[in-house]
């Protein structure tokens, strides 16, 4: 790399680090005020507070504001170069705007990728220690029990059961359907089932089970208990919708199976947000690439200048972002396509910004 490639670089991921991290250290200083109360209610350990609980939301906070910070970054040192004429001095010196832009984009490639692997790998390590805790203090009791849960567990067997508590794993009036297509085969009836920790299975109490004969008759037995190795996973009874950054690629990909197994609501939003992982972190180009045609001119109005037009774009990005993502969650466009939307939107956007830059 060149001296001034290494000093445009540098820049950029001071100016980023700096800005991200401020701004990372106020929502945290907010979210504590916040949560103290219940901190205190629960009587969650300091410790816990600050090295589990915080610790792990900060790679969360730095990948959802990355992308404004990265545009703000770009169009506040870009704009200080331009008004000390030192962008001037290198189109004057013979560089292209093209050839500037290199630097800019070897930095994007590295946030890019650092996004990437935020959103795959990173942060769904960080969030289930932030989940454990706050189910452990900052969610009541009674969020880990459940009535009326009816679930697929496997191909053609239906579980149905009135009540669940997930605390004792404890259930009442559990009910087990068996089809071969749709024929019923066969019926399990259980008052209560309770997890047997040394037989590592599920025992029932006051079981009755019927079996449907080819001949239309029923064969009907009763049981005061019986252990059995369900199939299903407990915890994905309770799991919230808004934890899906918990999974990473390959626990996504499986859950997303398990519910089409089951014919969930939810299939969707999963979908989108595993595309999303992929599609997101490329937008980090275009906005780098805007932010330069904007800021690297010299104007009169300066730093406002630039950034009043980069707050406009920014809120058309966050706005069509928002817009295509629900398009694809209430599965109004597929999913793939409600991701990458908005990056095939904003690349003649970006196209449209180079016509008029300063060459």
């Amino acid at each position: 790399m060149k001296v001034l490639d290494k000093y445009i670089a540098k820049k950029f991921l001071t100016t980023f680090v700096v800005t991200i991290l401020l701004f990372t250290l106020i929502i945290i200083v907010f979210d504590i005020a916040e949560k103290l109360d219940d901190f205190l209610e629960h009587k969650a350990p300091v410790k816990s507070i600050i090295f589990t609980y915080y610790v792990a939301f900060i790679p969360h906070l730095i990948n959802t504001f990355s992308p404004i910070f990265i545009f703000i970054s770009v169009l506040y040192f870009t704009s200080r170069l331009a008004s000390r004429s030192e962008f001037i001095s290198m189109l004057a010196g013979g560089m292209s705007l093209r050839r500037i832009l290199l630097p800019y984009m070897g930095v994007a490639a590295l946030l890019t990728f650092g996004s990437y692997m935020l959103n795959a790998w990173v942060i769904p390590i960080t969030d289930k220690a932030r989940v454990r805790f706050e189910n452990t203090y900052l969610r009541d009791y009674w969020s880990q029990a459940k009535a009326t849960i009816y679930r697929q567990i496997r191909p053609g067997e239906i579980l149905y059961m009135e009540y669940f508590n997930n605390n004792d794993s404890t259930a009442v009036g559990i009910n087990i359907e068996t089809y071969q297509g749709k024929e019923l085969k066969s019926n399990l009836f259980s008052r209560f089932m309770l997890w047997n920790r040394q037989a590592g299975k599920w025992r029932m109490e006051m079981v009755w089970q019927r079996e449907f004969l080819p001949n239309g008759n029923q064969k009907i037995a009763y049981k005061p208990f019986l252990d059995t190795a369900l199939q299903f996973d407990a915890r994905d009874f309770f799991f919230r919708i808004d934890d899906v950054q918990s999974l990473n690629q390959n626990e996504l990909r499986s859950f997303i199976a398990k519910e089409t197994v089951r014919g969930s609501e939810n299939i969707k939003l999963l979908e989108t947000e595993l595309h999303r992982r992929y599609a997101s972190p490329f937008s980090t180009f275009i906005l780098v690439a805007i932010g330069v045609f904007v800021a690297g001119r010299k104007t009169r109005g300066g730093l406002g200048y630039s950034l009043a037009i980069g707050i406009f774009v920014i809120i058309f990005f966050l706005f069509f972002s928002k817009y295509f993502i629900s398009m694809g969650q209430t599965g109004v466009l597929p999913s793939w396509v409600s991701v990458w939307a908005l990056n095939i939107l904003f690349v003649p956007v970006a196209w449209l910004f180079y016509r008029f830059a300063q060459k």
